[in-house]
């Protein structure tokens, strides 16, 4: 039994943590055992602690809040991204139709300005612009983050067969270049459904959008989980799960994707600005979303035709998606700092 005073000895020489480890419970009071923290806990402790991440979370929620409120701040602001107000109203465009006033038109009632040619307000054009991108940025990552995770996992834990003609298929998606490929299956999608001579609806653009970037989008994630499942199905931990009689579907429930949210959170923050950034080259190149609807993309594409003459029509979306997608790839590096502190840049 050791002595009161060995274990005081042995507490003076016990090593003393250093500034930046990690705590791993919290003493209860008067003399109660300590509380241990989950690693959800200590992963939250670790991305509080990173300033550039937190920056970057408040960034990217106030995008979100903006496309969510869209129709709100319009409303305050008393204007909308449809109304034509140039052309309505004699002395906000010139003969040429670009803004009388300097600076795009900026002043007081137009905020960011006016769209050149038709005299549409810029600052409601952006608000809208961005919630019809995150709109289809979403759920594209949505939808490749599903069938990442059901490609992936069953090709890694069953393996075999299966795992060899699902691997060949990925391979075979991936031989695809992305983007030529989208510009290239667009229009044929918008041909299945709607015939040449006609108008294409705007919902039906955003479904095609959505689906083109979903069947060429999930393959990266999809070979990244099989990787990881080939490792954990060797562990003690699935083994143990397999003589105790439990299910292919427990196991991969159970076992399996709590230890894969990791590359999954960290990938899925990777994906999102690039289907923004991706659904914005459709729509500058012509294949995506058209007038009147509003879309980061279609603003880009429309100061692009006018910027000789007047640049302030593509500053603001261009600022603002620079700054939304340099946020949201921060925030994906910040997070994959939180969850595993040994990749610290």
């Amino acid at each position: 039994m050791t002595s009161p005073s060995q274990a005081a000895a042995a507490g003076a020489n016990a090593p003393v943590p250093g500034p930046d480890a990690e705590p791993t419970g919290q003493v209860g009071k008067e003399g109660a055992p300590p509380v241990g923290r989950s690693p959800g806990q200590l992963m939250w402790r670790r991305f509080k602690r990173d300033k550039t991440g937190v920056i970057s979370a408040y960034v990217v929620i106030f995008f979100f809040l903006i496309a969510l409120l869209a129709p709100v701040i319009a409303w305050l602001y008393g204007k909308d991204p449809y109304t034509t107000y140039g052309l309505d109203r004699p002395g906000l465009l010139n003969e040429f139709y670009y803004p009388i006033k300097p600076n795009g038109g900026i002043d007081g009632e137009f905020w960011f300005g006016l769209q050149p040619q038709l005299g549409r307000d810029v600052f409601t054009q952006l608000l809208y612009g961005i919630r019809t991108s995150l709109l289809i940025a979403v759920a594209v990552t949505i939808l490749c983050t599903i069938t990442g995770i059901v490609v992936g996992v069953t090709a890694g834990y069953m393996g075999g067969r299966t795992d060899y003609f699902l691997g060949r298929f990925i391979d075979l998606l991936l031989a695809f270049p992305a983007q030529l490929s989208f510009v290239a299956f667009t229009p044929v999608v918008y041909s299945l459904f709607v015939s040449p001579e006609k108008e294409t609806p705007t919902y039906l653009r955003v479904i095609t959008l959505i689906l083109v970037q979903w069947a060429l989008g999930w393959m990266g994630l999809a070979r990244l989980l099989r990787g990881q499942v080939l490792s954990l199905r060797e562990r003690e931990f699935v083994e143990a799960a397999k003589v105790t009689g439990a299910s292919p579907w427990r196991i991969i429930r159970k076992e399996l994707l709590p230890n894969l949210w990791t590359p999954i959170l960290v990938q899925s923050t990777l994906m999102l600005p690039t289907f923004v950034t991706a659904e914005a080259g459709l729509s500058f190149l012509g294949v995506g979303l058209v007038e009147p609807t509003p879309d980061w993309g279609r603003m880009f594409a429309t100061g692009a035709r006018h910027y000789q003459n007047d640049i302030t029509y593509m500053f603001f979306p261009g600022v603002a998606m620079v700054i939304f997608v340099v946020a949201f790839n921060l925030l994906g590096d910040s997070v994959r700092d939180a969850f595993d502190p040994k990749t610290k840049r």
